[in-house]
């Protein structure tokens, strides 16, 4: 059953906690600095909020799309729920002031990703495994 659970709720949720003020000052705490590096050219490289909620998404992109190889009565939840998601991240990024950024809409063109990705594998698998005698 965990297994149906779709990854891109994490970056979902995590978003919405950080527009409610929980992590920063609201959608501005997206800019926060995270972490920031002196690099050998002598530039300095900083990563923010936002960029690190979109490195976790594409991770998480990763397992979702090994995920989607598994057949099983588990893996059409897994997908309908991916859809489910994604709806959820579309209704807020036009529904939502604060959900209107660069960073929320990389995150939902990343769900959306999931979505047709994880259809694709999982019928191109399924069509595999179908075997038909004569």
């Amino acid at each position: 059953m965990l297994a149906a659970i779709p990854l891109m709720i994490v970056p979902l949720v995590a978003y919405n906690l950080v527009m409610a003020g929980l992590f920063g000052g609201g959608v501005a705490g997206l800019g926060s600095t995270v972490t920031s590096l002196s690099m050998m050219s002598g530039a300095n490289w900083t990563m923010s909020l936002g960029d690190l909620l979109i490195v976790v998404a594409l991770v998480l992109l990763f397992v979702e799309v090994v995920k989607a190889t598994r057949t099983g009565r588990w893996s059409v939840l897994d997908h309908m729920l991916s859809l489910c998601v994604f709806v959820v991240f579309l209704v807020e990024f036009l529904l939502v002031r604060d959900a209107a950024t660069q960073v929320f809409f990389i995150l939902m063109a990343i769900a959306f990703i999931d979505v047709i990705a994880g259809f694709t594998v999982a019928i191109r698998s399924a069509g595999r495994d179908v075997s038909i005698g004569l």
